[in-house]
This record gives C-alpha cells, structure tokens and sequence, in this order.
C-alpha cells in the first residue's frame, strides 16, 4: 500500500537565515489575508467566487506592482499554495466541514510550504536541507527520512522553526495483523475505557499546567504591551503553551500506537466535540446557566484531544491494516447491554450501573465499562445491518438526556 507519511525535524538556523523565515512566513500571510479581504469585497459587491487560477494573476500583479515590491523577495511557489489554502478554506466551508475562513495573525501559527520536490534537496548524512532563497539549513537529525519526497513545510512554533519532510513509499502490510475487537468509550475521569475493562488515566496536560499558566499570563498582563519586558513573558507565556500541547500529542501518540497495534477493529463514539463544549454563557437578553460549571467542563473536553485521538487512530489504523469504525453515541451510558432498555435511571452514579428493567449490574469498577460495550455491540450492529438495526435502542426516550454522560 501507498503510504503518506510526515517526518518533523527542528531546525537549527543562523540569525540571518531566521529573519528571512519570519519575512517568508509574514509574505505568505499577507497574501492569504489579501486574497481574503479580496474575496470578501467581491462577495458584498454581488460578484462570483474567486477561484484559485484567476486569484493567482492577482499575485502577479501584487508581486509586480509599486505597494507590494517586498512580495518579489520571497519564492513563489509557498506564496502560491497560501492562495491554495485559502480556495481549499473555501471549498471546506461549502461543503460544510469547516467555518468561514478567518485572517491569519501573526505569531499564530505561521508556516509556509515548498510543493516541488524538484526545488529541494536533503543531505542526511549531513543534517541538513536545501530551500530555495533560503539556502542549506541544518537541522537535529532525531530519525530517517523513508521514501520519495513530496513536499516541505517551515513552521514556527514559540521560538523554534521546524520542517516536516512528507514523503510517500511503498509498505507492506504486517505479516500477522491483529485479530481483535475492541469498543472505546471516551470520558474525563478517564480518557478512553475499553470494552475488555482495561482503561486509560486521563493526562490532563493543560489542568496539571494551569496555575504556572495563569500566574505567567498575568505578570505579561502588568507589562507595558510590546515592550522587551511583555516580549520576554510573552515568550514565558508560549514555552508552557508549548509544553502542554506537547504533553498531549506525546501522550495521543502513545496511546493510538498501543490500540493500533493490538487491534484489528476498533468502534468509537462519533463524538462532535465542538457542539459539546460550546459555551454556555448565552446573550444579554437570554443569559445562560451555570455558565462557569460548564465552561470548566469545556476546559476538561479540550484537554483530552478527543478529536486528535480519533484522527491519529484512523490513519495509524489503516497503517496496521485494521478498520476504525465511529457509531453514534446517543445513550450509550445508558442503555442495558443485556435487554437493551435505555433510561438515565440506569446509571446511578459515575461508577455504578444498574438496570432498572431486568436489574442486570455491572461488577467493573466504572459505569464507563458499559459505554464501551454497547459501542462495540452497535458498531457490529452497524457492520452487518446498517442504521436500521440501531432502531431498537433508539426508539425508547430515556427519562432525561445527557449528551456528556455518553
């Protein structure tokens, strides 16, 4: 099988070769947020959508005219593909899978991408890479790059700049695949319980962090803004930033190898996580309730990485082989995996779950266990009779609905 795969290396580069990273990265922006502003303006005005041929003669001629000279310094193949970002932000949004696209800021995710291969070359044996108008650049060689190079991207991330190297070759598929099934239901007080009973302890990097966060983000409060003060606990501010994401992709990483690995069909919950943690704080006219309850349960939902989770899971997955399936996961908490009756009375507490139809009683030590099965019960419901089979749980109305209790 064909498999596309990222290498991300940090870059090591001189003080010069840094100052034109932030101008390449600051010229690929504007060019989105011009191309956006553009597209607005010919929106209001009643005309057509921009698409990406006509909107790159409007980058000859930003590169060309007499406000914009400064664009000419910067290649032009990344200032291409921010105008492919941009139509492909578009093209997400009607089709429904996104937002309307918003305008970059500056320091917030800034990145730029290298789509010929032809224009870059790798020296490993060296550590290091050749960009165009950038030159060789080394970088911390940690592993190998395996197969056919296909594209480069510089991202910067606090004070450091990385490549990630995408390259597609050739794999086998594991001589003795797994043979397994396995049902996870996603929670806070535990991160994912699987149908077996083994679980996974929540990493909860943001919350293990927030103290040092907030006394770090008020000292940069009480500084004149801009000055190399606020600069220095700015940069305070993104180091712990940093440290949490990278606790939670490290800990993501771990866990989606491990289920992978020992799995050939995996259900899980098709979780919308944005609807789940949406605010509850309401309008001035119709205020919410329990606004700061729940904006505490939004903070605990976002520093799982559900989402993360399930796309790392999908491609490992097809990586090893094996199929990840997602279910719908109304009443899965609630519903009796032995006669099926669905009621939030079945649930009593966090840990404990009794029917209250034919009194059937988990003996794990969490109610969780029993999402897990029933996910995994309606997964291979799914697999062999389509939606219609879900008709016998769905049809009953538990006397109160919970959709964070799934």
């Amino acid at each position: 099988m064909q498999r596309l795969q990222a290498f991300k290396y940090e870059l090591m580069p001189n003080g010069e070769t840094q100052r034109h990273l932030r101008r390449y990265a600051g010229s690929c922006r504007f060019v989105y947020n011009r191309a956006l502003a553009l597209q607005q303006a010919n929106h209001e005005a009643g005309e057509q959508f921009i698409g990406y041929v006509a909107m790159a003669k409007h980058l000859t001629a930003w590169r060309n005219g007499v406000e914009t000279p400064w664009l000419k310094d910067s290649p032009v193949h990344p200032l291409q593909h921010a105008l492919k970002d941009l139509d492909k932000a578009y093209q997400n949004f009607f089709a429904k899978r996104a937002d309307f696209p918003r305008f970059k800021r500056k320091g917030s995710g800034d990145s730029f991408r290298y789509p010929d291969p032809k224009q870059i070359k790798l020296d490993p044996g060296n550590s290091r890479i050749f960009l165009p108008k950038l030159g060789w650049i080394r970088y911390r060689n940690s592993r190998d790059v395996l197969g056919e190079l296909r594209n480069v991207t510089v991202s910067s991330k606090g004070s450091k700049w990385f490549v990630s190297i995408q390259t597609q070759r050739e794999v086998e598929l594991p001589a003795t695949p797994a043979t397994t099934a396995i049902g996870i239901d996603l929670g806070i007080a535990r991160f994912a319980t699987l149908s077996d009973g083994t679980w996974m302890e929540s990493r909860n990097s943001f919350k293990g962090k927030q103290a040092k966060l907030a006394k770090y983000q008020r000292r940069m409060a009480h500084k004149q803004k801009f000055s190399n003060n606020w600069k220095k606990a700015q940069a305070n501010v993104q180091k712990i930033h940093t440290q949490i994401a990278n606790a939670r992709s490290d800990f993501l990483h771990k866990a989606t190898t491990t289920l992978s690995q020992n799995h050939a069909l995996v259900f899980i919950e098709d979780l919308q996580v944005g609807n789940m943690s949406k605010s509850a704080a309401g309008t001035a006219e119709n205020p919410g309730k329990n606004v700061a309850q729940k904006s505490g349960l939004n903070k605990a939902i976002l520093d799982q990485g559900w989402g993360e989770f399930r796309r790392q899971l999908d491609y490992k997955m097809a990586w090893k082989g094996g199929i990840l399936f997602a279910v719908p996961p109304h009443y899965t908490s609630q519903e009796c995996p032995e006669c099926h009756h669905v009621s939030a009375d079945n649930r009593q507490t966090q840990a404990r779950f009794v029917c209250v139809k034919c009194h059937y009683e988990n003996h794990a030590d969490h109610a969780d266990h029993v999402g897990a099965i029933n996910v995994k019960e309606r997964g291979y419901r799914l697999l062999a009779c389509g939606d219609a089979a879900l008709s016998r749980s769905m049809k009953q109305e538990p006397t109160e609905v919970s959709q964070l209790s799934s």
